[in-house]
């Protein structure tokens, strides 16, 4: 399917969209879910063969219907909301754009959202994932497939701190913090916790804290909610735009918005000086 040209219009319509996905997930206390569909529509990506990645093809029921994304045809139906109010909008930038006001909304940090991705209607086959159910080997071999580190692996994973496990979707129950919809760094605390009467840790969980290339991020980001949210944003930046480069499109129209506003300030600026100088003059005329 064709790039997306993204000029001011597309812009526009990204911040409208942004304010809607705001207040959709604010009413129907969303954000996890919301969350989960831009991971698994960007965690397919194959850094080996340039495959999958956040381009709208979870949207696909070949793709939806996989068992790793049990569940994400309710928010591929709340996207269609947005969707339908502002069509110009590619679903692969949709799907992020949703992920990031997810983590925003809910307290999380502020995550740096570029539009411009392309939609594909072709899906990868299943099994690019993780599974839950599996410990280190697999976490590396799924993550380093994709280009992310063992860094952006424990951060991403601290995204947990939302939402909870459904058994009738993973076979697993309940949350894995005591407040399921507010971002924070609870996830890390109570993972080096142990185990708690009524908090989920997965296989996945636990294997965070099996190897010391691990564990050393989870003792950072347990101590230091700041150290997370900064690493956690330029992790999800990164999962967001695998396989993607803006286009010059973007760019520019980026940095065309950027010199109108400056042109706009220093105008100000200077009108304001003005009026200043013109008043000052007056007043010394009256004195004289």
């Amino acid at each position: 399917m064709a790039m997306p040209v993204v000029d001011t219009e597309y812009l526009k319509e990204i911040d409208k969209a942004r304010r809607d996905l705001r207040a959709l997930i604010s009413i129907k206390n969303c954000a996890p879910i919301m969350l989960r569909l831009a991971w698994h529509d960007a965690g397919t990506y194959d850094v080996n063969t340039k495959t999958g990645g956040p381009n709208g093809s979870i949207r696909n029921e070949e793709e939806y219907s996989h068992g790793s994304n049990n569940g994400l045809k309710i928010a591929i139906d709340f996207c269609e909301e947005i969707k339908s109010k502002h069509p110009r909008i590619t679903y692969a930038d949709l799907y992020q754009l949703a992920g990031v006001v997810a983590v925003e909304v809910t307290g999380g940090p502020t995550i740096d959202f570029v539009p411009g991705r392309k939609d594909s209607n072709i899906s990868p086959k299943e099994g690019r994932l993780p599974d839950a159910t599996k410990g280190v080997p697999h976490l590396k071999e799924i993550f380093y497939r994709m280009g992310l580190s063992d860094k952006n692996i424990v951060a991403l994973s601290g995204g947990h701190t939302l939402g909870r496990a459904h058994p009738e979707r993973s076979g697993f129950d309940g949350p894995w913090t005591k407040e399921p919809l507010k971002f924070d760094n609870s996830y890390f605390v109570e993972l080096l916790k142990g185990e708690s009467d009524g908090l989920l840790k997965l296989p996945t969980d636990r294997a965070l804290l099996e190897g010391p290339e691990f564990r050393q991020y989870v003792e950072l980001y347990a101590r230091d909610e700041d150290a997370f949210f900064r690493d956690y944003a330029l992790s999800h930046k990164k999962l967001s735009e695998l396989g993607f480069s803006p286009s010059p499109s973007g760019s520019k129209a980026v940095v065309k918005d950027s010199v109108i506003l400056a042109q706009g300030a220093v105008g100000v600026v200077v009108a304001a000086a003005v009026v200043v100088l013109t008043y000052l003059y007056e007043v010394r005329k009256k004195i004289k």
